[in-house]
Order: structure tokens, then C-alpha cells, then sequence
């Protein structure tokens, strides 16, 4: 047999193996595309139109659906619609990298804390899970509850802060209420993955010396960096679609919390659906842009990672 031959037999779909395997995704496929790409695809277009009654060139009124183009686009960016977006566009940033910043050292925190051994281990996993299992709008109650005037929040500050009213100290309120619900998500990843390091590499770098903090920031942090990397872009993707926790915690049409999805839902209520899938659009952009930058920048390691397995495999 020839050295072309055998690399041919070792390469994956060269006996048509690629085509089934094609066959067998087309279904999954089909279906994202349809609970996916068709609502993205309608969003779009309902943003190059306008509803409504607006005058002809004539001077007549005309009802109904025209088209207007990329004009509710232009009015976004440069028109009057601009504050809003750019101050929704400001909360939804500020709220993404502050909570995830937060969450994800409390999280590696509550997971090194889960981790290990101790009388009552499973009443502190439950107890720091039992926020994340919380739905969102009830977590949102609660925290109202506590940062309402004179309430627990207040007691604890010896302060009176209106805490559910315009001003930083709502996006304050928001950020304490989202962490406390979503930083047990982090730390039940983290956990999963310190639960896979096998504890001789705990045991050899203890006898070469290294320090606690030497273990954890060179030998279980790097171990636990794939999972870590997850979670976060989990937590981002979440983050930048938060709509519920400051609507019910604070209030709609707030614009110290206002975000980009509650300035969708504004304009949707009000009947406009042109400009309301026009921000719905703008969002998913950004959340695809950050979701790319994220996994080219810093889970480009872990790709590379799982195609050395294959390499090795077929070397072999």
C-alpha cells in the first residue's frame, strides 16, 4: 500500500464517512436555522418597515406598512433616538463587565469553598446553590423587598437610600441582586472541573514546596481554565440580554438600569415594532461581535486543545 493510500485511509470522510456524518446533522441543522435564523431574518425586515399612518408626497394620509429602509437604523445612531440607545447600550455594557468581573471571583471562591472536605459539605453546597435555582422575577421581588425605603439594605447602611429610583444607586441595587443569584452558576462549573484534577498534582506541587497560592495560581487555575472560560461566556451572553431583574427590581422605562433589551420591549409596547426590531437586531450584533472577540481572544487554547487528541491519533 502507498503512503497516499494509507494517509487516505487514516483521514476522516475519506470513505464517505464525511458525507454521512453531514447527513446525520442536517436535521439539527435545519432546525436551528429555523428557531434561529428565521426569527433574526423576520426581525430584520420588520425593521425596514414602519406601521402606522404617515403622508404621501401628495399630502394623503396613508395607513398601514411602508417601507423606510435603514432610516430607524440612522435615527438609532444619529437621531433622536440616539440618547436612549447610547445610555441603554452604557447599562448593558457597564452591567456585563462589572457583574461578570464580580461573579466570576466569587464563584472560583465558592467553588474552592465546595470543594473541600469538611463536616457539613453538603449543607454549604446547598446553601450557596440555592440562589441560582431562585427564578430571576422572584429573585427580583426579594431584592426590592430589601433595598425598599427603610428596608433591610437601609438598616444594615444606617442609611436612608432610595434605592429603587433614578441614580447610580440602582445600578448598585442591580448589580447586588444579580450577583448574589448568578456567582453559585460560576462556582458550580468551576467546581466540575476542580473535581477532575487528579489530587497527585495537588500532592506533587505540595512536595516540591510550592505555597497554597503558588497550587492555585499555577497548577489548579490553568487546570480549571477551560471550564472557567465556559462560564464566562455563559455569564456574558446572559448578562447582555438582562431584561427581568432590573424591570421588576427597579422598574420599566428607568433610565440609570435600562438596558438594551428593555428599550426593545419599550418600543414594542408602544406599537413600534419597526424600532423595536431594529434594537432587537443591534443586540443580537453585539452579542454575536462579543461572543467572537471572546472565543478568538481567549478559548482559542481550548480548540487547540481538543484538535491535539485527533492529531496525535492520526500521527499515530
Amino acid at each position: 500500500m502507498t503512503v497516499a493510500a494509507e494517509q487516505g485511509a487514516a483521514v476522516p470522510g475519506g470513505d464517505g464517512s464525511g458525507r454521512l456524518a453531514a447527513l446525520l446533522i442536517s436535521p439539527t441543522l435545519l432546525v436551528i436555522g429555523l428557531v434561529v435564523g428565521f426569527p433574526v431574518l423576520a426581525a430584520v425586515r420588520e425593521s425596514l418597515f414602519e406601521e402606522g399612518q404617515s403622508l404621501d408626497p401628495q399630502g394623503f394620509v396613508v395607513e398601514g406598512e411602508r417601507f423606510v429602509g435603514l432610516s430607524v437604523y440612522a435615527d438609532i445612531l444619529a437621531g433622536e433616538r440616539a440618547p436612549a440607545f447610547y445610555g441603554a447600550l452604557w447599562n448593558t455594557t457597564f452591567f456585563t463587565v462589572v457583574t461578570v468581573v464580580i461573579e466570576t471571583v466569587l464563584g472560583v471562591a465558592m467553588a474552592l469553598v465546595m470543594h473541600r472536605t469538611f463536616r457539613g459539605r453538603g449543607v454549604v453546597r446547598a446553601s450557596i446553590l440555592v440562589p441560582w435555582a431562585i427564578p430571576t422575577a422572584v429573585s427580583a421581588l426579594l431584592w426590592r423587598w430589601i433595598f425598599q425605603s427603610g428596608g433591610v439594605a437601609d438598616q444594615i447602611i444606617g442609611s436612608d437610600v432610595l434605592w429603587t429610583t433614578e441614580g447610580f444607586q440602582a445600578k448598585v441595587a442591580v448589580i447586588i441582586a444579580d450577583t448574589w443569584k448568578t456567582a453559585p452558576f460560576v462556582g458550580l462549573l468551576v467546581l466540575a472541573g476542580l473535581q477532575l484534577i487528579p489530587g497527585e498534582v495537588h500532592e506533587a506541587a505540595r512536595v516540591d514546596g510550592a505555597t497554597a497560592w503558588q497550587r492555585f495560581w499555577r497548577v489548579t487555575l490553568p487546570l480549571v481554565k477551560p471550564v472557567l472560560l465556559v462560564a464566562v461566556l455563559f455569564r456574558l451572553l446572559d448578562v447582555l440580554r438582562m431584561f427581568d431583574l432590573p424591570f421588576v427590581l427597579v422598574g420599566p422605562r428607568k433610565e440609570s438600569v435600562r438596558t438594551l433589551s428593555m428599550l426593545a420591549y419599550d418600543e414594542a409596547t408602544n406599537l413600534r415594532y419597526g424600532a423595536a426590531a431594529a434594537y432587537a437586531t443591534v443586540l443580537f450584533l453585539y452579542v454575536a461581535v462579543v461572543a467572537y472577540v471572546f472565543v478568538r481572544l481567549l478559548g482559542a487554547d481550548i480548540l487547540g486543545r481538543l484538535r491535539e487528541p485527533s492529531g496525535r491519533e492520526a500521527a499515530g
